[in-house]
């Protein structure tokens, strides 16, 4: 415990460094979900069999062979990124197939009725869409949005392979100098279980503040 105690601050730095590629990989990956959503439903058959064959893909290959061939496989083709832009990359892209299908799933929900008015008014399909359709699919969408949330939180343990230094990656640091292994991973195991239980039950106020409407 002393040792844990000691180096918390660099514990709490790589808590930090999880936080971020968890904040940014799912902002991008909601951008890439909802594109990709909206293409499946609304694109022409090109564009419906390139997200088909996307979501496909992603979602049937391992995250952590993505992160490898980000940070490793395009070097072969004179693309090199630093671990920290490759993780946001790969677990952009990775956070996208699946909140694709919660957008497909909520927007699908949405009665066609409403659109139908919609476009009684004088709007457009894709006004229609804009301000109609993705408001309410989006409130629909929150339960799956925030397990995938949570999820990705403790995915971000996969970037330690390229040498990220998130949480998971700081406990291995530690362990190599001190050569004891369970404190560390113990207090890594307990701050993923905080920063869990903390975003679910924000998540958890946000679904009921938006049901409310």
């Amino acid at each position: 415990m002393d040792l844990v105690i000691e180096n918390l601050p660099f514990l709490l730095k790589g808590a930090y460094y999880t936080l971020l590629i968890t904040v940014v990989s799912m902002f991008f990956g909601l951008i890439i979900g909802l594109i990709i959503a909206i293409a499946r439903l609304k694109g022409n058959r090109i564009l419906r069999g390139v997200a088909r064959a996307y979501v496909s893909i992603i979602r049937g290959t391992p995250a952590l062979v993505q992160i490898v061939i980000v940070y490793y496989g395009l070097v072969d083709y004179g693309i090199e990124l630093g671990p920290l832009t490759a993780a946001y990359i790969a677990l952009s892209i990775n956070i996208g197939a699946y909140v694709s299908e919660a957008f497909r799933g909520a927007i699908q929900s949405i009665p066609k009725g409403q659109t139908e008015a919609a476009l009684a008014t004088g709007m457009t399909e894709r006004q229609a869409m804009r301000r109609i359709i993705i408001p309410q699919a989006i409130r629909y969408a929150i339960p799956p949005l925030g397990n995938t949330f949570v999820g990705m939180l403790k995915e971000t343990s996969l970037v330690s392979v390229i040498a990220v230094t998130e949480l998971m990656r700081s406990a291995q640091l530690l362990v190599a100098q001190y050569y004891v292994y369970m404190p560390f991973y113990a207090a890594i195991a307990a701050m993923y279980w905080i920063m869990s239980t903390f975003f679910t039950f924000l998540l958890n106020k946000i679904e009921k503040r938006l049901s409310v409407y």
